[in-house]
């Protein structure tokens, strides 16, 4: 995996982590724009390659009523003008065969979603596009068993490939990070530590995932510390009223502290 193939991408003789980061969903225009705003001015000061993140829908919702996207083609179109404003690649969730190659228009990257790692179909179908492929570990997979996600991919003629962990299921309603599965999963792809969605807290009576935000700071420096190629954060201006997990978010004030902090672990990685 060669990040310098991913289009727009800077910082890249940075020696640091790179960075896939911003809302959970794409609500609108002025919101996502103002998001990336903020974070491209954060990157470029602290020299981090930086993908903005926005998923264009939400399929896997808990309920019915659930926030699910403002339209796909509208959500999409934003996503390009992020990065034709800012000049960084994007990304973004698919879920459905036929959702790859419309995706792939508009950004650069195709992030397959954890309950939907083993779906061959569309695995396959994201590697064809040609684009970077995200490969999300399931939360019910153990880190060797991505080994056959990434080989869908590579096999598939795209060698551009990465994993990122999202914490594996802890009982019903928790969620864990192992920290030894990184080493592992780096034999197979770059790997990425999906700091916030890890930090879930799934299927609860409501039917709204919850979170515990006040734990970002904690997973992503143990990231870091232990050797992530890249770290992934959802932010948002408002987590508390934000349309899709908002419970577990990072407030996009909160964001320069800690990826200062991130930036000063990484420099001393680097030198041991």
């Amino acid at each position: 995996m060669k990040l310098e193939l991913i289009p727009h991408i800077k910082h890249l003789n940075s020696n640091n982590f790179f960075l896939l980061a911003g809302p959970c969903a794409i609500e609108g225009e002025e919101m996502a724009m103002q998001i990336a705003e903020k974070i491209v001015k954060i990157t470029d000061t602290l020299e981090i390659p930086f993908i903005f993140k926005g998923s264009f829908k939400k399929a896997n919702r808990s309920r019915i009523d659930s926030f699910t996207g403002i339209g796909d083609e509208k959500a999409l179109k934003i996503l390009k003008k992020v990065s034709n404003t800012f000049n960084v690649p994007t990304v973004t969730d698919i879920h459905e065969v036929s959702d790859a190659a419309m995706a792939a228009e508009y950004v650069d990257v195709l992030q397959i979603p954890a309950f939907l790692v083993r779906q061959t179909d569309l695995v396959v179908a994201a590697a064809n596009t040609g684009k970077v492929v995200n490969l999300k570990k399931g939360q019910f997979m153990s880190p060797e068993s991505m080994k056959h996600a990434v080989t869908k991919v590579t096999d598939s003629n795209n060698q551009q490939v990465l994993i990122t962990d999202r914490g594996t299921m802890f009982g019903y309603q928790d969620m864990i990070v192992d920290f030894r599965g990184i080493p592992t999963m780096k034999q197979y792809a770059p790997v990425v530590l999906d700091v916030t969605h890890s930090l879930q807290q799934p299927n609860q009576s409501a039917g709204v995932t919850g979170g515990r935000p006040e734990m970002i700071s904690t997973i992503a420096k143990a990231g870091v510390a232990t050797g992530v190629d890249g770290i992934f954060i959802e932010t948002h201006f408002d987590p508390a009223n934000a349309k899709s997990d908002g419970a577990n978010m990072l407030n996009l004030n909160l964001l320069e502290k800690l990826l200062s902090d991130l930036v000063a672990i990484r420099k001393t990685i680097n030198q041991l």
